[in-house]
């Protein structure tokens, strides 16, 4: 191919807040999905699936919310291949500028028989009605052969055949279980699109898990063999193993479309700033030596590696931090930086917030950097995050003491106020300073949430760092995610309880309309 030939424009259709949100600990509440998809669009992802509407009210009125506000990216809304399924979708995504219904059914003989009971030719029949019933209401329809990747190839192009010829402009191929080798999933996919009928009227998309480590392998081997579109996640969270990494298939694209022949529409230099934001909003980490957005996917510490690079980058690194948004030049503001300053750098950052929102993160900036002296990038993104995605605050902090020491055992004493306007007190004793004060919520709040997670670091090098804290609790078999940052790692404990807290105290209030 020379340069001036164009080259295939992969669609990229998005599920961190489907598939992604629906694995263990990676819960987030309408908010932070709202946040999400949001940055989702500025990344610039074709397509994103916002949820299963059928599968909650919850997540019927989350797809509804997202479907309202996203302007130039499609959303989908994933459902069975029945009728009720596909009405949920249709009220969720009614004010969708581009909706999207993704359909889905079985075609693997281990799955018809043991999980549908269906018959091959009951699933020809219901795939294709279940197509025809939502093309009554969306032009856009995607319809997923589940667990292709262990289907009879040639029954998955004649239900593919039936579906395209019900409605469906683009067929999905999914790896569900991470089954596949590369070679093998690459053949696959070229084996459907030249057998299936009908398939000039249709994209070819891939989903793959990564249960063996190979979804993002297995992904562009699709893309070589003529995938059209590919599910992917950010972070590569999801269920299991995860999905398919966004990042490491879009920079695969990038730096080497020489080979791939294609490229996405991604603005890659917003990839860091949405993959931190996933990061804050559930709470799960990408390990140090995670490709593209790792701590150390741009560290060099082997001394000849070091000497290559600052001769020259390329001698090891193959992609600039830049490219992909991570800044190597990080600002540094103080207490006198003025508004305008802290205002660009936000926008550097990849941030946007209305001007009320502005103004409280800038009034925490200024109390910050009286205690902190330097503020950096990693400290705007906390204080940002702190604001981005909170959910309204039935309990707020009003004043805490801890009573502590290696032979007196730990009082916490802590007042929070009520969302009514009323104050309550309470002092408890525990294993520890921590234990003691969450004991004080509890009693507080009238409720004993699980505490699954309890994590602190710090967010910057130094002894005047920031404390960040993230926990997870589990109420009523859900779960919810709080964060919090202080120059004082228990008043940073304190805040992601109380975080974890409101965000399950406003999803009951929610759920039961008081």
């Amino acid at each position: 191919m020379t340069n001036n030939e164009t080259k295939r424009r992969i669609i990229v259709f998005d599920t961190t807040l489907r598939d992604g949100e629906q694995a263990p600990g990676c819960s987030m509440n309408s908010q932070e999905k709202l946040e999400v998809a949001r940055r989702l669009e500025k990344l610039g992802v074709d397509v994103i699936e916002a949820g299963f509407p059928a599968s909650s009210p919850g997540d019927l009125e989350s797809v509804k919310s997202i479907a309202g506000i996203i302007k130039t990216s499609t959303v989908a809304g994933l459902c069975r291949s029945l009728e009720k399924d596909i009405d949920a979708a249709r009220t969720a995504l009614a004010k969708a500028g581009q909706p999207r219904i993704h359909i889905f059914l079985a075609t693997s003989p281990i799955h018809m028989e043991y999980k549908l009971k269906m018959k091959p030719e009951q699933v020809v029949e219901q795939a294709a009605a279940a197509v025809r019933y939502a093309k009554q209401f969306c032009s856009d329809i995607q319809f997923s052969a589940e667990d292709a990747s262990r289907s009879e190839p040639a029954f998955v192009c004649r239900v593919f055949g039936e579906a395209i010829k019900a409605g469906a402009t683009t067929v999905n191929i999914p790896d569900t279980v991470g089954y596949a080798m590369p070679p093998e999933f690459g053949a696959l996919v070229a084996y459907i699109k030249e057998h299936t009928p009908g398939a000039e009227k249709v994209k070819f998309s891939v989903h793959v898990h990564n249960d063996l480590g190979l979804a993002v392998a297995n992904s562009l081997a699709a893309i070589s063999a003529g995938a059209d579109q590919v599910e992917c996640t950010v972070n590569g969270i999801g269920e299991r193993a995860g999905n398919a990494s966004l990042e490491e298939i879009v920079m695969a694209l990038r730096v080497r479309k020489d080979y791939l022949e294609a490229d996405t529409g991604i603005d890659t230099t917003q990839i860091y700033g949405t993959s931190r934001l996933v990061t804050q909003v559930t709470g799960v980490k990408v390990q140090p030596n995670k490709a593209i957005v790792g701590d150390n996917a741009f560290a060099h510490e082997a001394g000849i590696h070091q000497h290559g690079v600052l001769a020259n980058r390329a001698t090891y690194e193959i992609m600039t931090p830049e490219s992909v948004g991570i800044s190597t030049n990080l600002m540094v503001l103080g207490k006198h930086s003025g508004r305008h300053a802290f205002e660009d750098r936000l926008r550097l950052l990849g941030f946007t917030v209305d001007a009320e929102t502005l103004e409280k993160i800038f009034t925490e900036f200024k109390l910050l950097a009286d205690k902190k002296k330097v503020v950096n990038d990693r400290d705007i993104e906390a204080l940002v995050m702190g604001f981005a995605a909170a959910v309204p605050e039935t309990w707020k902090l009003d004043h805490w003491a801890v009573n502590t020491g290696s032979a007196l055992g730990a009082s916490g004493t802590i007042r929070l106020q009520h969302k009514d306007g009323s104050f309550q007190k309470l002092v408890s004793l525990g294993d520890g300073p921590i234990d003691s004060i969450y004991k004080s919520i509890n009693q507080i709040i009238g409720k004993e949430p699980e505490l699954e997670l309890y994590e602190i670091g710090a967010i910057t090098g130094g002894s005047s760092s920031q404390g960040e804290t993230m926990v997870k609790i589990a109420w009523d078999d859900r779960r919810y995610n709080g964060r919090g940052v202080s120059t004082d790692i228990i008043e940073s404990s304190i805040k992601a309880y109380l975080a974890a807290i409101n965000a399950m105290e406003w999803d009951i209030q929610e759920s039961t309309g008081r």
